[in-house]
């Protein structure tokens, strides 16, 4: 039997070497084209017949086949706004102390811990807010005296211009006058500050919350940005507020996250209102939002014993005066016209956008100017009005009869450089660098590359404001080589260099070796190189 069995099992396996023996195989080309068909031959175990069997091709994810890359141009603009959200230093520092505040004991021995005691004592007499001693709030103190006092000082000199107008709203609407710190916690005194989150201006109203106080906004005009306007509504907000809840520090606490998480607050710390009490439960901002207030008054209250030094402000709010427009007016055709830096005209009109203030019917628009240009204007304004009507009937022709690439030149920003510096160095506005190059904001960095195009220049722009000074002739050509003018009484800078096209008031102070822009009657110029 076993021999038996060891024969069936040698023949069974000799029957199977033969079988697989007749399995030809392919092997599989790896530089055959995958779309062609494989086959292989088997014996088929019932029928003996070849079978062929297709190879499945795998599917190619369609992803991978396309590049998907952002156009360049686009995203230069993207970037450029993006830095136009958050490119202030001095805001987004201010910012951060709020949101990420530390309160680590600081060592700072000018300030005894005795001696800050009782100076709040003697501050929260004054002021109806609740500043009571607490270590968290001396931390902050110390803080900012040992790690920012550069930019305190900063803002103590912006302070000379904004503080008067704010007392002046506050006092309106029976608001204590200690608010007006607030905007320095809020903005840093920056009118076009924009938050993250699209809050904007010296209070920084949402959108939403701008409308419902009347501050409107425009392609042109964004009135969160407007001083007087954005104050008084700031007012209104906090006194209705304080109606709410009748405590300053609660007040103050919900204009940041709003009434809603302040009364989250209180639930969660059992019914407490005493504003140190619910701070573990507000928002992380919020909670760090009065500390930093506080720390700012006190810094203020007492600059002068802390070393302080303010610097001379460049304006006063006294010192400057509105115009009601009468038709739509750029500011850097003010400037041009008014010999004004454009720098100052938007420090003065940071409501303005695009820098172009719109005559719109039933609204009051106007421009602030410095006392001394106020009466220039008004004794011009005909004039200046009909020069800004033929500049604008001159941009309306299309582009490439005003530009071509004859004319485009490049320049590279250097450290010192601002736009209206370079638009005079090239004899252009403003608002024409701006449009070139896709700049939605006034700042330059070292190096950025600027397109410009030098304008021909026409005689259209001189005649518009010839009737500006009457009391000379207006030559019908531009300067010979040798050509001088002597000064006579009532001219200025301005109104020579629109008696003489092509000649721009900077060509007349290079020419001459002139820094300011005052001139002497019987003074000879040279009006070329």
């Amino acid at each position: 039997m076993n021999q038996k069995l060891v024969s069936l099992t040698f023949g069974a396996l000799c029957v199977c070497g033969l079988s697989f023996s007749q399995v030809k195989t392919i092997k599989k080309d790896t530089t055959t084209a995958p779309d062609k068909t494989v086959s292989v031959q088997i014996d088929s175990i019932s029928d003996g017949k070849n079978l062929a069997i297709k190879e499945i091709e795998p599917v190619v994810d369609s992803l991978s086949t396309i590049t998907i890359e952002d156009l360049q141009l686009a995203s230069e603009f993207d970037q450029k706004w993006l830095d136009e959200l958050y490119s202030n230093e001095l805001f987004d520092s201010i910012y951060a102390s709020v949101t990420d505040l530390k309160y680590d004991a600081v060592d700072y021995p000018e300030l005894p811990t005795d001696t800050l005691k009782a100076r709040l004592h003697k501050l929260s007499a004054k002021t109806p807010f609740n500043i009571e001693y607490n270590e968290s709030l001396e931390s902050v103190i110390k803080s900012y005296l040992k790690h920012r006092r550069n930019s305190l000082e900063r803002l103590m000199s912006l302070s000379d211009y904004y503080f008067p107008m704010f007392e002046r709203e506050l006092d309106n609407y029976n608001i204590p006058l200690e608010v007006k710190y607030l905007a320095i916690v809020e903005s840093a005194l920056k009118p076009r500050a924009k938050s993250r989150v699209g809050a904007t201006g010296l209070w920084q109203f949402m959108f939403a919350t701008g409308k419902q106080y009347d501050l409107n906004v425009s392609s042109y005009v964004d009135e969160r940005s407007d001083p007087l306007k954005s104050t008084e509504a700031a007012s209104k907000y906090l006194a209705r507020l304080y109606e709410i809840f009748g405590d300053w520090d609660l007040a103050l606490a919900s204009y940041n996250c709003g009434p809603g998480n302040v009364s989250k607050a209180i639930r969660r710390s059992g019914g407490y209102e005493n504003y140190w009490n619910i701070r573990p439960y507000l928002p992380r901002e919020t909670a760090g939002y009065l500390p930093a207030f506080l720390a700012t008054m006190y810094i203020f209250e007492y600059a002068e014993e802390h070393g302080f030094k303010k610097h001379r402000p460049d304006f006063r709010y006294i010192d400057t005066d509105t115009i009601h427009v009468k038709q739509t007016i750029s500011l850097d055709q003010v400037s041009e016209l008014l010999e004004l830096p454009m720098e100052e005209l938007q420090f003065l009109n940071p409501s303005y956008k695009l820098d172009i203030i719109p005559y719109v019917e039933g609204k009051n628009y106007t421009l602030r100017l410095p006392r001394h240009a106020v009466g220039k204007f008004v004794t011009n304004e005909a004039s200046i009005y009909e020069f800004v009507n033929n500049e604008m009937n001159k941009r309306e022709k299309p582009l490439p009869q005003l530009f071509n690439s004859e004319t485009k030149s490049t320049y590279r920003v250097v450290s010192g450089d601002n736009l209206g510096k370079i638009a005079r160095q090239f004899n252009v506005r403003v608002s024409q660098l701006k449009q070139w190059n896709g700049l939605r904001s006034n700042n330059l960095k070292i190096g950025q590359r600027l397109t410009v195009y030098r304008t021909q220049p026409t005689t259209s722009a001189s005649k518009s404001v010839s009737n500006v000074s009457t009391k000379s002739n207006i030559p019908n050509s531009a300067p010979s080589a040798s050509q001088t003018y002597k000064v006579r009484s009532g001219d200025s800078l301005w109104s020579i260099s629109r008696k003489f096209p092509g000649v721009s008031i900077q060509n007349i102070k290079d020419w001459n070796d002139i820094s300011g822009s005052n001139l002497k009657v019987g003074t000879t110029l040279k009006l070329s190189r």
